[in-house]
């Protein structure tokens, strides 16, 4: 199972890729939202794990991106500081599946991806 993980902390982003890696998951990660749906057609992930708080490019704009480009029906699981019930309703009106707020137990995020690739 392939996972693209958009997160610009970089201790977050290795240390997350690399538990979800030893757990046989194929890990895609990058630090923005760059070239993201070029990313997504490359890649070809069954889930994104998103953060919301990027660099130029926020996880909301991305999700109305994949939302927009019909042709892609992937889960996203979202993983963000952000905490306001806002936030949530807002990324499930965009099609988020589930909302894990940070900081987050891996195991946690494993269980979240399970219930959506299953």
């Amino acid at each position: 199972m392939k996972i693209l993980f958009i997160e610009d902390n970089g201790l977050n982003r290795e240390a997350i890729s690399e538990y979800l890696e030893l757990h046989g998951y194929e890990v895609c990660a990058r630090p923005d939202g760059a070239n993201f749906l070029e990313v997504v057609r490359e890649f070809k992930p069954d889930l994104i794990l998103l953060d919301l708080k990027l660099p130029e490019i926020d996880g909301f704009t991305l999700m109305e991106q994949l939302r927009q480009s019909q042709s892609l029906q992937i889960p996203v699981v979202i993983l963000s500081a952000l905490s306001f019930n806002s936030d949530k309703q807002r990324a499930f009106e965009l099609g988020a599946c589930h909302f894990l707020v940070k900081p987050t137990m891996v195991q946690d995020i494993r269980r979240a991806i399970q219930a959506e690739l299953k």
